[in-house]
């Protein structure tokens, strides 16, 4: 069974990234995918605000999950590049991470995410990537 199939059949626990952060899976298909994630008191930084690691790993995790969406049964991926500019910090609440393929070719996809604030949409980082596609 592959990724997706295991994501709509038992939800986050396919992930246990998901199940450690507490990312819950959004809506996903056709290139697109959204998570949510509740900020904790454990998630920031000395100065109060969430560390940017976790801006990147969730903007990450969404941008995979709609390039999964794409693949086909023998494809697989792996991050060749990513940058992420961090726009405005929270210290509560939900934040929400939107996973968008630009590109996906034969040996490299092109990828966008954005991370906001899930209550009023504030946007918080944006995050651009590019995976190799790698075909078993």
């Amino acid at each position: 069974m592959g990724y997706i199939e295991e994501l709509k059949r038992v939800g986050r626990d396919a992930n246990p990234f998901f199940t450690l952060m507490g990312i819950e899976v959004g809506e996903f298909g056709d290139g697109r995918a959204r998570l949510t994630m509740e900020v904790r008191p454990d998630m920031l930084n000395g100065a109060g605000w969430l560390q940017g690691g976790i801006y990147v790993a969730l903007a990450d995790e969404a941008i995979a999950l709609a390039l999964y969406t794409l693949l086909a049964d023998n494809e697989e991926i792996a991050t060749i590049d990513e940058h992420t500019s961090f726009i405005k910090g929270v210290s509560a609440g939900t934040i929400a991470a939107t996973g968008r393929i630009v590109r996906k070719g034969r040996r490299v996809a092109f990828a966008d995410g954005e991370v906001r604030d899930a209550a009023d949409g504030t946007l918080l980082s944006r995050t651009s990537t590019s995976f190799a596609v790698i075909r078993r």
